[in-house]
């Protein structure tokens, strides 16, 4: 018997029952809330998947914070590409936010939200190059972002990261490419478009997100040492004015000089978030 594709069958391991689902009631937990896991929030949202929370630390650490729903943390509400997330301080107002046609974003750096919330997908895109514990019994579907996760070991599907051929790519049996430390070219350019903390200190700017710099300006300090441009650019992304360790990523700079990048989603974290949609629909829009 031909199966209704826009509804599935979710197992809750917890009660050990079944039940359908519309697609567009799934509840979608996204540990981390950073311009990568930002993307992909916004591309299941565009794809009527949004009842989505996302969970943060309390003091995130985004760079490209134009796009990212992790400022929610501290601006209490932020509008991406037309998407509107907002902050939760509990499971009650997760439901309210999401009456709003809102994401919802949690400060729960240990994740407490998934087992509270007990979620039909949970997608780990905090993007720390490994595992930093999330498990495939997490729920009925749960999806691992870039490397340090092996499916289906510890998740059920791992989604590439890494820029090239293969990003975006869903592997169900294997793991993503190993993290290279060197940032994919722009224009040529890797690892001289990232700033880096000459140290561990306190950020204070001297340049602005959006502004065009020149090799040699002066963009920031930490503590009281000069973080200079190395490269000719528009600033695209730059944290916050708080404490950072040593060699901590503090800015970038995009050589192309398009202002409109600074505040739209990268290829790649459409690319990942379209991954991540592939696998949502392999999993759940099945016709039996």
């Amino acid at each position: 018997m031909m199966k209704n594709s826009s509804s599935f069958i979710v197992q809750h391991s917890a009660k050990n029952k079944k039940r359908e689902k519309k697609i567009h009631d799934l509840i979608v937990a996204i540990k981390g809330a950073g311009e990568m896991a930002t993307g992909i929030a916004h591309r299941l949202y565009e794809a009527n998947i949004r009842r989505i929370v996302m969970t943060e630390i309390p003091e995130p650490i985004t760079v490209r914070r134009t796009v990212a729903f992790s400022e929610v943390v501290y601006e209490g509400e932020v509008i991406v590409e037309g998407v509107h997330a907002k902050r939760a301080v509990n499971v009650d107002e997760v439901n309210d936010i999401w009456q709003h046609d809102m994401i919802a974003v949690v400060v729960d750096p240990k994740c407490t939200t998934v087992s509270v919330l007990k979620p039909d997908i949970v997608i780990d895109a905090i993007m720390a190059k490994k595992n930093l514990g999330t498990k495939r019994t997490e729920a009925p579907f749960v999806i691992g972002v870039g490397p340090g996760f092996i499916a289906p070991d510890d998740v059920h599907a791992v989604v590439e990261s890494n820029r090239g051929h293969n990003l975006g790519r869903v592997f169900y049996d294997g793991a993503a490419e190993p993290h290279t430390g060197v940032p994919g070219p722009t224009m040529g350019y890797t690892s001289e478009r990232v700033l880096r903390s000459p140290r561990a200190g306190l950020v204070k700017h001297v340049k602005e997100l959006g502004e065009t710099v020149k090799k040699g300006e002066l963009i920031l300090y930490v503590d009281d040492v000069p973080v200079r441009a190395s490269i000719d650019g528009l600033l695209r992304g730059l944290i916050r004015e708080i404490n950072v360790i040593e060699n901590e990523k503090v800015g970038d700079i995009d050589p192309r000089g398009v202002t409109e990048y600074c505040f739209t989603i990268t290829e790649k974290a459409r690319a990942i978030g379209g991954g991540v949609l592939e696998a949502i629909l392999h999993e759940f829009n099945r016709r039996a």
